[in-house]
């Protein structure tokens, strides 16, 4: 039987256009021989507006539920996921060729790892692509890095959570994706960071697509009130998961 790494998509109506790309962008990876993907894409909310783009392919499981946001969303769609390692890829977004060789073959060669990070690129409506220029090196991320980092730098992580691929018990143990409007994906990386070492990979491993329907670029995102609400909440469950002691893989 062929081993399996879970690819979770969250989609709601607005977006649902974009999966074609993010498809064909996972049916172009090449993996090991006795590796296989499954993508699993849950609707955020019960539509008509969804299921006319869902691929025909037996490899994809499409399921609906009770609308909840992203976080809500990705974390029912653990339901299905049946296979060792859990991939993030959102509806809009794509892979580019080799992304998930590259997370399996870190996460296959340190057990000490519990995810993994890669560079991104934004990929504008004009189809030019715009990098980050303060990536980290290329290499394992230590406990509580990035939670340093993003609290020093106006809540702004170095590594980008939309590109974690996660040990699937790892992310069970945490509960999936924070229950938050927003910065659901921020929450899971720095509860991630606080118990776990993390591996960047410098070579490009998302197509971050920046188009005026996304979530991100809406005016509620930005609302100060609700940022700093949320802020407080992921940095207060990343201080306690540290403050417990509990540290993956255990030790004893």
């Amino acid at each position: 039987m062929r081993r399996r790494i879970i690819i979770v998509t969250a989609v709601h109506a607005p977006s649902a256009h974009h999966l074609r790309d993010a498809y064909k962008s996972l049916c172009e990876q090449e993996l090991p021989n006795d590796w296989e993907w499954h993508w699993i894409i849950q609707e955020d909310g019960k539509s008509d507006g969804v299921a006319p783009h869902v691929p025909n392919d037996e490899r994809v499981t499409f399921r609906q539920g009770r609308p909840g946001g992203p976080g809500v969303t990705r974390t029912m769609g653990l339901a299905q996921a049946d296979g060792e390692y859990v991939k993030i890829l959102d509806a809009d977004d794509q892979l580019p060729p080799g992304a998930l060789a590259r997370d399996l073959a870190v996460l296959e060669g340190d057990r000490s790892i519990g995810w993994t990070t890669s560079r991104v690129l934004d990929l504008m409506p004009d189809g030019s692509t715009v990098g980050f220029d303060q990536d980290p090196e290329d290499g394992p991320i230590e406990r509580g890095a990035v939670l340093d980092h993003w609290k020093a730098h106006n809540y702004r992580a170095q590594v980008h959570p939309a590109t974690l691929c996660v040990r699937r018990d790892l992310l069970l143990a945490l509960g999936g994706w924070m229950a938050l409007p927003a910065s659901e994906d921020t929450g899971l990386l720095l509860a991630l960071d606080a118990v776990s070492r993390g591996w960047f990979t410098r070579e490009v491993g998302l197509l971050y697509r920046k188009w005026p329907g996304q979530a991100t670029g809406q005016s509620a995102h930005t609302d100060a009130a609700e940022r700093d609400a949320r802020m407080a909440v992921v940095e207060a469950r990343a201080r306690a998961l540290t403050s417990s002691g509990w540290q993956y893989p255990a030790t004893n």
